[in-house]
Parts: structure tokens; C-alpha cells; sequence
């Protein structure tokens, strides 16, 4: 008897608020939308500035560097699609460009223990499919360059 394989991961939702971020990181770039009145990057896209209103907003590129701000390691198997990938790693990353700019990722092939948090980190994309491909980054160091 064949083995059931596990199901599909959750793909993220693109909607015409966010899909300049994914149309960049398909090309291999981390774009955030940055507002043109006061300078303050908003993620996740908004329709207005978090800081002072404005919906004069677009995407601009940014370095792709930062630190691990927080993580957590799950071990759950009730997650559909990541089954398989216990245990793992989601982190909240503070990308250099601004304090508090944080992203929501995976840190594949980082191991959890004290010197994980504040340790610095670079994006790399892992491609999904012909329309998805997912920011996620890896500790200054490790992985491909």
C-alpha cells in the first residue's frame, strides 16, 4: 500500500497590497513598502503609514540583514504541511533598516539555544512554485553565499 504524503504547506495569501513583495522576492529581492511623506517602513502592507497616516506608500528595496528578535521551535504535528519538518524554527527577524521592522520567517538549519537570539541573519529565498517564493533566512555564516 502507498504511503500518503503529507499535505501541502499553507501558502501565503497574495492580494494587490502584497503582491509587489512576493513579485520581488520571486526575483530574488526583499522589497518593503516604505512610507515617501515621513521614511517609516510598514510590514506586513498597509493601506496607510503606521507612523503618520500618509498613502503616499511603495515598495523599495532594503538590505535583506538583521538580527533574530525573538523565535519559538515547534513540535506540534497539528500545523497541516509541516508534519514531516518537526522540529522548526519560526522566528520574528529586526532587519537592520529600521527598529521593530520585523518579518516572520523560518530560519531552516539554525539550531535553538542561547546565542540564537540577537544573532545576525541574511535573507535567501526558497522557491515554492512558479508564483511563490519565500523570504527566509539563515544565520551570518551558514549556507549557501
Amino acid at each position: 500500500m502507498a504511503e500518503a504524503s503529507s499535505p501541502q504547506r499553507p501558502r501565503p495569501a497574495v492580494t494587490d497590497l502584497t503582491r509587489p513583495f512576493w513579485e520581488a522576492a520571486r526575483e530574488g529581492r526583499l522589497v518593503i513598502q516604505r512610507c515617501h511623506a515621513c521614511g517609516y517602513y510598514n510590514h506586513p502592507p498597509r493601506q496607510e503609514c503606521d507612523k503618520c497616516l500618509s498613502t503616499d506608500l511603495a515598495f523599495e528595496p532594503v538590505s535583506g540583514l538583521g538580527r533574530v528578535y525573538s523565535y519559538t521551535v515547534m513540535y506540534q504535528k497539528n500545523v497541516q504541511g509541516f508534519e514531516d519538518h518537526l522540529p522548526y524554527l519560526t522566528a520574528l527577524v529586526e532587519l537592520d533598516e529600521q527598529p521593530m521592522l520585523l518579518l516572520v520567517t523560518n530560519l531552516p538549519g539554525a539550531v535553538a539555544d542561547d546565542s540564537l537570539l540577537d544573532a545576525r541573519v541574511r535573507v535567501e529565498f526558497e522557491r515554492v512554485d512558479d508564483e511563490i517564493t519565500l523570504p527566509q533566512f539563515v544565520t551570518v555564516g551558514e549556507g549557501p553565499k
